[in-house]
């Protein structure tokens, strides 16, 4: 219906030239932006966001630091999926954890996992991708997060998280009398997180756009071929200085996929750049020493690899 209405507004009231790639480019940019911003994005977050209300920070703390290595890494990536945070915002809810008691390793789970996992992320994919690659998707962001808190988790590091952790700052814990106050937190919830994403999903839309109907499938082709078995660790390696929100980068993954990008390479590259950033190791070693920060991020990194 909103991929008609668009339609229309083009060819038949302002009678643009459908065979112009410039035409086809604001086409595809009108679509998704509406499509990712309005009719996904702030809808559904705010549903998403009144059902989180009923969830404590401090229940889940405490379940969290009872629970040994393997189940308690399962269970703090699953709840990093369900946490709308990019790998920046999700430290502070970390270093929460760490002061209430819970393991560094399965900390590292709910922080390695909260970026690349998250509510509006699957959100938009399912519109793009579609559900089998969202769950493919879903299912290897979480299994990335317990193995990586896992492997961190054996290394013993606790001794390097830094002694004034308790100074950081904290996540406040609201409390609610009543639903409509449930209700507008979740369209509080919607607005800030609409208001930090929007110039990020414009950005990838308009790039995305670019690459569906400029670039040649062909080219990309070329580049696969030339870079061969090592596509997938080249992609790792070119997302981690290219730090970007995760909603934003799903448009550029979709036109490098449907231009022939393998699927493999493409969620590598969208992962890379959600989970292993530079600015998430910056603020990371705010709370623990260098040494053991470069730890961290290397055995994230081992899994993808």
């Amino acid at each position: 219906m909103l991929q008609e209405i668009i339609n229309h507004v083009f060819f038949v009231i302002f009678k643009l030239n459908p065979e112009l790639k410039i035409v086809n480019t604001l086409n595809f940019f009108i679509y998704d932006s509406i499509k990712i911003l309005l009719l996904l994005l702030f809808m559904m977050i705010t549903i998403i966001g009144f059902i989180r209300s009923y969830i404590s920070q401090d229940t889940i703390k405490k379940k969290l630091s009872k629970h040994k290595y393997g189940l308690g890494n399962i269970f703090a990536a699953m709840l990093g999926a369900i946490t709308p945070f990019c790998s920046c915002s999700s430290i502070p809810l970390f270093l929460s954890f760490l002061r209430a008691g819970v393991p560094l390793g399965i900390s590292m789970s709910f922080l390695i996992t909260s970026p690349i996992v998250n509510e509006y992320l699957v959100i938009i994919m399912l519109a793009t991708f579609g559900w089998k690659i969202t769950l493919v998707y879903i299912i290897l962001g979480i299994i990335i997060g317990v193995l990586s808190g896992i492997i961190i988790g054996k290394l013993k590091l606790e001794k390097y998280i830094v002694n004034d952790i308790k100074n950081s700052s904290t996540i406040k814990e609201e409390t609610f009398k009543n639903i409509k106050e449930r209700i507008n937190y979740g369209l509080k919830e919607s607005k800030n997180i609409t208001k930090k994403l929007w110039y990020w999903i414009l950005l990838g839309v308009s790039i995305g756009a670019i690459i569906h109907n400029y670039v040649p499938s062909e080219f990309i082709q070329k580049i696969i071929e030339s870079t061969g078995i090592f596509s997938v660790p080249l992609a790792v390696i070119i997302g981690v200085p290219m730090y970007g929100n995760s909603a934003g980068i799903v448009p550029i993954a979709l036109a490098l996929f449907e231009k022939g990008i393998p699927l493999g390479t493409t969620l590598a590259f969208m992962m890379a750049i959600t989970a292993l950033s530079f600015p998430e190791a910056i603020i990371l070693r705010r709370a623990i020493k260098l040494t053991s920060s470069h730890t961290l991020k290397g055995g994230d990194s081992v899994v993808w690899f």
